[in-house]
């Protein structure tokens, strides 16, 4: 897998506060904060869903895909790795 691949798709950073209480002298409560940081899927993982999505929004209503979900999920990341390898060859701006 190519280093474009394991790129975020979503990262994000996210400052959450909470309640805490402080045990001293005086009793008092506070607010804590702190930040969260979430890598996300990476590019790979997210253009395997969507490359699923298309997959299975073009079967039969009558086919069922549980039978053959490995084929399907190799399938559906090889098509992800072809669009990684096109994006780095410069065929998405």
């Amino acid at each position: 897998m190519s280093a474009s691949g394991k790129q975020p798709a979503f990262p994000c950073e996210v400052i959450q506060i909470r309640h805490v209480e402080r045990r001293g002298a005086i009793c008092s409560s506070g607010q804590e904060e702190f930040t969260v940081k979430h890598p996300g899927m990476t590019l790979r993982d997210y253009f395997a869903g969507k490359a699923l999505q298309g997959y299975l929004a073009s079967l039969a209503p009558d086919f069922e895909p549980g039978e053959f979900a490995s084929a399907i999920a190799r399938e559906c990341y090889a098509l992800a790795e072809a669009m990684i390898e096109a994006r780095e060859e410069g065929g998405a701006s």
